[in-house]
């Protein structure tokens, strides 16, 4: 079915690509990527665009480089190609935890990758829960960020778990998880936690009541599962229940989360699909919600300049 837009994707996700081509009743646009010997990529679109308004969805999975670069080389291709608006949908910002200095003489990474977008011919960006919302001023072009946390408060709402709270495992996550409490009208506890370094924290507070309580911990990101992993042995350490069930919207699970996370401690893992699942995680009890629907109506919605505010 023709929409007037035409929606291709890089190869970082083709599973969550076909999902929304199939949610918005259309097919995939065909673009030809391939890597030659001396690891130099390329990107040809076949068919032409000159006119066209443009979706482009490309997540930084690993590599993450790999599919930065092809993204820039596929926007460059389609700008040189004459394409109308060219949008990009970015469900997973990588880089996005590199978004200030915390120590002198440090890239800010997040801002160099909003520079190289825009720069190369990005007119608009459409991603989820960036790790910093204060991401979105580092671009000059339209940036619609979007929430996946009535994704995941639906399923949470469905398991109707009993003497639940509502865990911000730092001051950072705080007013998610109070967003998130609202949305299932349950109470709330916040930790603070320090990093020593990299992939590293260290849970010093609590602040709130979670003895005898399923302890439900919002994040935006799980990766190496070091810092969630401790943030559950804590609530255990205070007299939660054995039970917990950890949401976030980006699975990221870079090794060895395939270990951490089979901690006794958790009972289920909730993430959304902005990144595919590595095969490494399928036997821990990883739930995947789709944001298919939610990609969509946003496109739909930017498509035919209808406002995004009651998302």
């Amino acid at each position: 079915m023709s929409h007037g837009f035409r929606l291709y994707a890089g190869s970082s996700h083709q599973a969550l690509a076909t999902q929304v081509a199939r949610e918005l009743s259309t097919d995939l646009g065909s673009v030809h990527l391939s890597q030659f010997k001396s690891g130099e990529l390329y990107a040809h679109f076949p068919e032409s665009v000159r006119g066209v308004d443009v979706y482009l969805l490309q997540s930084f999975s690993p590599p993450i480089n790999d599919h930065f670069v092809e993204l820039l080389l596929m926007i460059d291709a389609l700008k040189r190609s004459s394409a109308g608006r060219i949008n990009v949908i970015i469900p997973y910002f990588g880089y996005g935890r590199q978004e200030k200095q915390g120590e002198a003489r440090e890239p800010i990474s997040a801002k160099v990758l909003a520079d190289v977008l825009t720069t190369v011919g990005a007119h608009r960006i459409i991603t989820i829960d960036l790790h910093a919302a204060a991401i979105q001023g580092f671009f000059n072009i339209p940036v619609d960020h979007l929430s996946a946390l009535s994704v995941l408060a639906q399923e949470v709402r469905a398991m109707n778990l009993e003497d639940a709270v509502i865990v911000s495992p730092d001051a950072g996550r705080a007013k998610t998880a109070e967003k998130f409490a609202a949305m299932l009208d349950l109470p709330m506890a916040i930790m603070h936690k320090g990093r020593p370094q990299h992939n590293e924290a260290v849970i010093t507070h609590l602040i709130g009541d979670v003895k005898g309580k399923t302890p439900i911990v919002i994040e935006d990101i799980i990766d190496t599962g070091g810092t969630i992993v401790q943030v559950v042995e804590n609530l255990l350490a205070m007299g939660a229940r054995p039970n917990a069930v950890l949401c976030a919207t980006h699975g990221v699970f870079s090794s060895p989360a395939e270990t951490r996370l089979e901690h006794t401690g958790i009972a289920q893992v909730l993430v959304t699909d902005s990144l595919p699942l590595r095969p490494e995680m399928r036997n821990l009890p990883i739930k995947v919600l789709p944001i298919a629907p939610l990609l969509a109506e946003v496109i739909g919605r930017v498509h035919n300049n209808q406002a995004l505010s009651s998302m």
